[in-house]
């Protein structure tokens, strides 16, 4: 088995799909800026300092997705994906994917925005598998928790083992295998990866991970033009 492994944000996206998203929510969902713009700010200067704390983040998100039945963000996902997502879709980043299909890879998307806003994403990408965090739901609405493990750092590394272990497959028995992001907190995937003989390839990186990718002699790829890494592509959703 071949597989191809990326990150979203910053990586295949110059922007990070679960900040626009939950800018976007809060203003076309009708709730309070002043209470929650603050705490997605915060969160994202955490995750960029290495003070994230995902557990923290989630309960966050998966309570901003039941404040709403299923038909409503259904809507709001669909005017997201319009107006944020595809602008911001990049040639470069679907002629990176179309290399590893060319070369009979399995392709899977390991991101640590939920579910409900990166299958759409991951379709439109032509990427076969998503690995991300799962919204738990009942009846037509989301109950504020998720289910299964979460998808950051240590947690992404879990997910790959698991997928591929439902496969009878361990990383180790992959023929060949690559993982792409940006961010130094993906070093533990990162890690198993070069571990196992497969490619880590560090994407459109921050500035830490940068610098670990030339001590590591791990191949940068400069994917497309750098955006900025908070606000961007948010939108009141008027």
């Amino acid at each position: 088995m071949r597989l191809a492994l990326f990150d979203l944000d910053h990586t295949l996206l110059p922007i990070d799909s679960a900040d626009a998203w939950s800018h976007f929510l809060v203003y076309a969902g009708g709730l309070d800026p002043g209470h929650h713009v603050a705490r997605i700010r915060r969160f994202a200067d955490d995750y960029r300092s290495g003070r994230f704390d995902p557990e923290e983040y989630l309960a966050f998100q998966m309570g901003l997705l039941a404040r709403f039945d299923r038909s409503t963000l259904e809507t709001i996902r669909s005017r997201f994906l319009a107006e944020v997502i595809e602008p911001n879709l990049r040639h470069e980043a679907f002629e990176l994917i179309d290399s590893h299909r060319r070369r009979r890879h399995e392709l899977a998307l390991v991101t640590g925005t939920n579910a409900f806003v990166t299958a759409p994403i991951a379709e439109r990408l032509g990427l076969q598998h998503l690995l991300a965090v799962c919204p738990e739901q009942i009846g037509q609405r989301f109950t504020g928790r998720y289910v299964g493990h979460h998808t950051y750092g240590r947690g992404k590394v879990i997910a790959v083992e698991r997928f591929l272990r439902d496969r009878d497959i361990s990383i180790e028995a992959l023929d060949e295998c690559a993982f792409y992001t940006d961010s130094i907190n993906d070093v533990p995937l990162l890690e198993r990866v070069a571990a196992c003989g497969g490619q880590p390839v560090v994407t459109n990186p921050d500035r830490p991970l940068r610098a670990l990718a030339h001590q590591r002699g791990w191949p940068v790829l400069d994917l497309f033009e750098p955006a900025p890494r908070f606000g961007e592509a948010v939108t009141d959703g008027a």
